[in-house]
């Protein structure tokens, strides 16, 4: 498929794994190139010498473009964009912070920049920073949420319409009709994260994963609206931030129940009671653990195969 998105990465399919933290290191990221779709590096969870460490590898298994994901808030974001420029890293999504600040140094180096969005004012202000696309992502996706809680049904036109450069939908989204519904409203590409964490390459805990895999609708939540907003499952972890919201806890309050370590410990380490467990709502729709190069073909097929179906309708 030709578009403007498999032509400004240079890959074969519109499908785009995101850069969760804990989950998306090279052994993903190469899988999903080698697949057709854009492999992501998910930095934010990452110190420096340890990314540098996974661009390596990357490149070692995949000839491929790939791209590194930079939560723009990271502590040590200098060291990340100057190993990343050393390391000629063809694409970066950028999230959680102004896209202004380094957009155009990106660029400069020849770098194509996405920005991950939550709204269509972000948007617009992504274009203006010289953003080469955004993702728009609805609030049903997994991790760091917008505040807005615009749903992708509804946020993936509003963004549409807003910009003129290429659009990813996010959010919500791990079935090749699902894809095909985001690309109806007007999207470019989808980015997929929570189906790919549930793959044998994601390097988050097996029993994370599994609890992925019984996960049913409804035991996902959006929580700490009063800090960062984060989509989780439902466990003890999320019984005491719960509680503490119920009382009225302030944004202080609710930072010290969550401590440091928390998302490791849950996504990483396996602690499915103390962990902090990003996923989104999606996982309701996942039953299974499966390669990544198995999903790309599954959603890539069955978003072809619906596609025909309507068409001889």
């Amino acid at each position: 498929m030709q578009n403007r998105i498999t032509q400004l990465f240079n890959i074969q399919y519109p499908i785009i794994q995101a850069g969760m933290i804990w989950a998306s290191g090279w052994k993903l990221a190469s899988a999903v190139s080698n697949a057709g779709g854009l492999g992501i590096i998910g930095a934010g969870s990452m110190y420096p010498h340890v990314l540098e460490e996974h661009i390596q590898q990357c490149k070692k298994a995949t000839n491929k473009p790939f791209a590194v994901n930079l939560p723009l808030l990271y502590p040590d974001i200098e060291k990340h964009i100057q190993i990343i420029i050393n390391k000629k890293v063809p694409i970066v999504f950028t999230s959680a912070g102004n896209p202004k600040t380094w957009t155009s140094i990106l660029k400069e180096k020849g770098i194509k920049v996405v920005h991950v969005v939550s709204s269509s004012l972000f948007a617009a202000k992504a274009q203006n920073a010289g953003c080469d696309a955004v993702v728009a992502e609805g609030f049903e996706a997994g991790g760091h949420n917008g505040r807005e809680e615009t749903t992708t049904m509804v946020l993936i036109p509003a963004v549409c319409n807003a910009v003129t450069i290429p659009v990813i939908a996010a959010g919500g989204i791990a079935t090749g009709k699902q894809m095909l519904a985001a690309m109806v409203l007007g999207a470019d590409a989808v980015q997929i994260g929570s189906r790919f964490v549930c793959t044998p390459e994601a390097s988050s805990h097996v029993d994370f994963k599994e609890a992925i895999v019984n996960a049913k609708e409804g035991d996902t939540m959006l929580m700490m609206k009063k800090t960062v907003p984060v989509r989780l499952l439902k466990n003890k972890f999320y019984e005491k931030i719960a509680a503490a919201e119920a009382e009225g806890a302030n944004a202080e309050t609710l930072k010290n129940i969550l401590g440091r370590g928390r998302a490791k410990k849950g996504m990483f380490e396996g602690n499915l009671e103390e962990g902090e467990l990003e996923i989104g709502q999606v996982s309701a729709l996942i039953n299974e653990i499966k390669p990544a190069a198995e999903i790309v073909k599954e959603i890539w097929n069955e978003y072809c195969e619906t596609k025909n179906l309507i068409a001889a309708k």
